[in-house]
């Protein structure tokens, strides 16, 4: 074997085989996920340069095979051993990380979460920010899609890549100027003990009593109940109680570009511009100009759009310099064109300026808002989607491996849109807080669950924007109805954003002055309720084994997952199937050392992430594991002879495939309902994961109310052969044996209840005919606060 050093002199890499101290021979450590090391120590007089630290250091063999490639991470430790025949003598100790060490010594730009992306396609945009295209990526697979990532600048590359390859069952490995990443198990070597080469006395085995057949599974804070709550105004009143607390986040800025540098954000921005139309200037994002054609132009977010929760889009303050032709603001289904435009603002020629219209589903829609030279536009997207998620989180495990994970799919909902042009005069300072035109208000039935995102698509575009906002917003919707008039969206936001209302702590509405619902007008607030997201599967089978006398055989835990994170109860679920599925039988942890000559089936090298299939029938060992660190001592330099440590995990390893919380939780809003929301979890047999439940009734609402009724409206007509809507005057209790807070069981779509106080809550589930009847996982929950 030999030991290279590039000491970074001009002299490139230099042999340092011959000083490598016997006493301390080159060790390197590897470890799942993480950086590899080395540590060696070298007998240098005056006739090798010391290495330093940032010198390049191979350790390979002489056919060429490296066992190690990177970079001194420190100056050498030097230990005085006496004087020789050319001078002092020193014994140098040295520590040298993977080429992992050239992204972790970099800070990671602040950049948008990663939305829809593959799990390699994110570690590759990683990687080429932080370093550029350095390093070959080809052997980066794509895997799983990864419904959102946000790479904390606070943490290194290497965590923020082991992260990654969690979610998606994968490892990733660095080494000279190549980076791997592929699902662990990709090779696969056979511990026989029928093999010649095996070594019995290097093989250990602790048996790890991990046999769990009924798991509940506790994940974050999720959205639950649909919620409408109904208020009427009174001329006075700008206060309305809200009857749940939203299920909201905060409202957050995910980016806000000011063009205040040279150029576009590279980390943000992608630009196609042919004609060079696009540039920074005076802090504004300047077009002027296209080549005539739609989709040619285009300055495109570099991340989707999820259509999910409620966003704000400021697609910016815009001035037009001349008459314009193009599209600003715009979200896509595929590549940019208007045709394949969702929703955006459309700019055409009028006369000697131009005019704003709303493009729907690639059609000019509503009327048109003329330009006046000098005034500023600010044209804002309000996103409202009935759920907060639209892609389910993917979970793997030995039975569900990379490219094969439970979960994943799609969620559906309908998307209101509304786009809103505010038109601010600058010799006019009250134009600055008057509200905004609303240009569009309308539902996107089963809208697509991501999208692109345009800025500008540039025909003929000549205009400059201020600045361009994409905010995550209070999870709220609140519309309101003037007697005799149809019902408009109310924005909420600051006012100095155009906003009518906001949604603060309490929870309360609160409208502005200048927005006070008038005398009589109705107002719904549509928002999701919140709770602690759970799920309990058990496994028959298992369950069924492990009986014995009086044993009735459940092998039960409760499992807090941080990683992959599991955001809904539905995801709750999956991850529950993944480990009930692979913990049905105890697994082994172990070491394996042998030389290099005998790695298990003939490998030349092995490393973590592979996959040995442990075949030892003395010991009643037969099982799949993956390699979860190797140690590699260089006891034979000359002969190239290794000494491996191998250490390993059966595949069903929970730690494999999962990151825990250690933390109980001790609220869920308050003790007593975190008690009744365990106990009242329904057990979920392994083979009926995603089909106990019914969807909820989104579009449930109130037609009519007196001061002794309400007429309802459950969205949809109740499922045939048995099925039904069933109302309840709280929130618990759902089933057909448990009539105490019953209002009532229908079997017609619309239905009159009793109003029985100025503020009355009725809860609705949809159930069907089978034994026992499926119910919707969440409620409707329509709320009136009306006058008698």
């Amino acid at each position: 074997m030999k030991l290279q050093i590039d000491n970074l002199d001009g002299l490139g890499l230099r042999d340092y085989t011959a000083v490598i101290d016997a006493a301390h021979t080159p060790r390197v450590t590897r470890k799942l996920n993480q950086p590899s090391e080395l540590r060696f120590s070298l007998l240098l007089g005056t006739d090798l340069v010391a290495p330093r630290r940032g010198s390049r250091v191979l350790l390979g063999r002489t056919n060429g095979q490296d066992v190690f490639t990177g970079y001194v991470t420190a100056d050498p430790e030097y230990e005085f051993l006496g004087w020789g025949q050319q001078g002092p003598l020193y014994r140098l100790t040295i520590v040298a990380r993977s080429d992992d060490v050239l992204f972790d010594e970099k800070r990671l730009p602040a950049r948008s979460p990663f939305v829809a992306r593959s799990a390699g396609d994110a570690l590759q945009q990683l990687t080429q920010e932080v370093i550029g295209g350095a390093f070959d990526t080809s052997a980066v697979q794509d895997l799983d899609v990864l419904p959102a990532y946000a790479p904390d600048p606070q943490l290194s590359w290497s965590k923020h890549a082991a992260a990654i390859a969690r979610r998606a069952r994968a490892s990733f490995r660095v080494a000279n100027g190549a980076m791997s990443f592929a699902p662990l198990g990709s090779a696969t070597y056979p511990l026989d003990e029928s093999d010649p080469g095996f070594s019995p006395q290097g093989l250990s085995l602790q048996p790890v009593n991990s046999v769990v057949n009924d798991v509940t599974v506790v994940g974050d804070i999720e959205p639950q109940d649909f919620v409408r709550d109904y208020f009427v105004g009174d001329g006075l009143t700008s206060r309305f109680y809200l009857s749940q607390t939203p299920y909201t986040k905060y409202s957050t800025i995910i980016f806000g570009d000011e063009y205040g540098g040279a150029t576009l954000d590279p980390t943000r921005w992608s630009v196609v511009d042919p004609g060079g139309v696009v540039g920074v200037a005076s802090g504004k994002l300047q077009i002027a100009g296209g080549n005539g054609s739609d989709g040619a132009t285009t300055v495109n977010f570099v991340e989707n759009v999820e259509l999910g929760a409620a966003w704000i889009l400021q697609h910016g303050d815009v001035v037009f310099n001349a008459v314009s032709s193009g599209i600003l603001g715009g979200l896509y289904l595929g590549p940019v064109s208007q045709a394949n435009c969702l929703a955006g603002f459309q700019i055409t020629p009028s006369g000697t300026a131009s005019q704003i219209q709303a493009l729907v589903s690639g059609v000019a829609t509503g009327a048109a808002m003329a330009t006046v030279a000098s005034h500023h536009y600010l044209l804002t997207t309000r996103i409202y989607s009935q759920e907060i998620y639209r892609l389910q989180q993917t979970f793997h495990g030995a039975a569900y491996p990379a490219g094969g994970g439970a979960g994943g799919a799609q969620v559906s909902a309908n998307v209101r849109l509304v786009l809103e042009v505010h038109d601010v005069d600058p010799a006019n300072p009250a134009t600055m807080v008057t509200a905004s035109t609303v240009l569009y208000d309308g539902v996107i039935s089963n809208a697509p669950g991501f999208c692109t995102y345009s800025l500008v698509n540039s025909p003929a575009l000549q205009c400059s924007i201020a600045f361009t906002r994409m905010i995550q917003a209070q999870d709220t919707e609140v519309r309101s109805a003037l007697p005799g008039e149809s019902y408009r969206t109310r924005l909420v936001g600051p006012l100095s954003s155009g906003g009518e209302c906001n949604i603060y702590s309490g929870p309360s509405l609160t409208f502005f002055s200048q927005h006070v619902p008038a005398l009589n007008e109705l107002i719904e607030v549509r928002y999701r309720g919140r709770g602690r997201a759970m799920a309990r599967v058990t496994n028959p089978a298992s369950i069924a084994a492990e009986q014995r006398g009086i044993d009735d055989g459940v092998r039960a835990a409760v499992r807090h997952v941080k990683l992959p994170p599991a955001r809904t109860s539905a995801d709750c679920e999956n991850a529950a199937l993944v480990i009930v599925t692979d913990s049905t039988a105890t697994g082994c942890t172990g070491k394996y050392q042998t030389w290099s000559d005998f790695l298990p089936g003939g490998a030349l090298d092995i490393f973590p992430g592979d996959a040995l299939s442990v075949n030892v029938a003395s010991r009643h060992a037969a099982f799949q594991a993956i390699v979860k660190g190797v140690a590699i001592t260089a006891n034979d330099l000359a002969g190239e002879h290794c000494l491996y440590d191998i250490q390993f995990e059966h595949a069903v390893s929970e730690d494999v495939a999962f990151e825990f919380d250690a933390q109980t939780i001790t609220t869920f809003e308050t003790n007593s309902q975190l008690m009744t929301a365990f106990l009242d979890l329904p057990l979920i047999p392994s083979d009926r994961v995603g089909a106990t439940t019914l969807p909820p009734l989104t579009n449930a609402a109130i037609t009519d109310i007196s001061s002794t009724t309400a007429s309802l409206d459950a969205g949809i007509a109740p499922i045939t052969g048995g099925g039904g809507i069933e109302v309840r005057w709280s929130d618990f209790g759902w089933g057909p044996n448990n009539d105490q807070n019953l209002a009532g069981r229908f079997t017609t779509q619309t239905f009159t209840l009793p109003r029985l106080a100025k503020a009355q809550d009725y809860y609705l589930r949809q159930y069907d005919g089978s034994t026992p009847p499926k119910y919707s996982r969440f409620s409707a929950a329509l709320h009136i606060d009306y006058p008698y």
